[in-house]
């Protein structure tokens, strides 16, 4: 049974599955739609075509899909996407898509958003994301799954981060992170993998080896990043974990790697 509390302002036109719950002082416009089970604390505010995925919950004084901070934004009829099972906290902000980035912000399954972080216009992110407080996520950014964000920490627009990688806290992150790394700093470098990550993901100690092999060699010092990466590539076609990080650097991208500090070498 769907429960809305008297101080509630639900539009008429949104759309409310079963067994919501909208508390007191909350806001949902007419182009909202709840999925089964979701819960808005108190508080909430849920504008623009915002989708919401079953059993997500929401916390006091958070702002969902309200116009882009983009000021080439002019109104047009762009959508926010937030998948299913998510925990958003107080004072989270996520803005709907724009014309210039794909017209859609989507957020996948799972994921946790602490209290005062922002995803950014056009950002894709993915499943089991954790983005701790304060994280600031620019527009047109993509995130992979399992990725996690330490405290304060900032990624500048169109940048990538890949699967199972972890941004320390306060790190200003300019350059695209490649898939299971670990990266510190302000501006943050690449300073190894994210061993810790990995093992409680539950990949084994072959895995990782092989991973830890690969990012040495595409690392090194000799050479070009280019013929290292494709060094590795030859050596490694067979393992799905290390063409991962291969394809991650191979593929078009407005921003550079990630790379360790100089002098660090791997």
């Amino acid at each position: 049974m769907t429960k809305i509390h008297p101080t509630a302002i639900v539009d008429p036109g949104a759309q409310i599955a079963a067994d919501v719950t909208i508390g007191p002082y909350c806001v949902v416009g007419g182009d909202v739609t709840l999925g089964e089970g979701v819960v808005l604390h108190s508080h909430v505010v849920v504008e623009g075509r915002t989708s919401i995925g079953a059993r997500t919950q929401i916390f006091p004084f958070a702002s969902i899909g309200h116009a882009p901070q983009d000021l080439k934004y002019k109104g047009e009829p762009s959508k926010l996407e937030i998948g299913t099972d998510n925990l958003i906290r107080e004072h989270v902000t996520m803005n709907p898509g724009t014309a210039g980035g794909g017209m859609l912000t989507r957020v996948g399954n799972h994921c946790a958003f602490l209290a005062s972080s922002h995803v950014g216009h056009d950002s894709i992110i993915g499943d089991y994301v954790v983005f701790s407080n304060n994280v600031m996520l620019a527009g047109h950014c993509k995130i992979d799954d399992y990725v996690i964000f330490g405290g304060g920490a900032a990624l500048h627009q169109f940048g990538r981060v890949g699967k199972h990688a972890f941004v320390g806290g306060m790190s200003a992150v300019e350059n695209d992170v490649i898939p299971y790394g670990l990266v510190v700093g302000n501006r943050a470098n690449l300073m190894g993998l994210n061993l810790v990550g990995l093992k409680r993901r539950g990949f084994s100690r072959e895995q990782i080896h092989a991973m830890r092999d690969a990012y040495n060699a595409i690392f090194a010092d000799q050479g070009t990043l280019r013929d290292r990466v494709e060094q590795v590539a030859e050596r490694f076609a067979d393992n799905a974990d290390v063409m991962e990080i291969v394809n991650f650097i191979r593929a078009e991208a407005d921003r550079a790697i990630c790379m360790p500090r100089p002098g660090r070498g791997a």
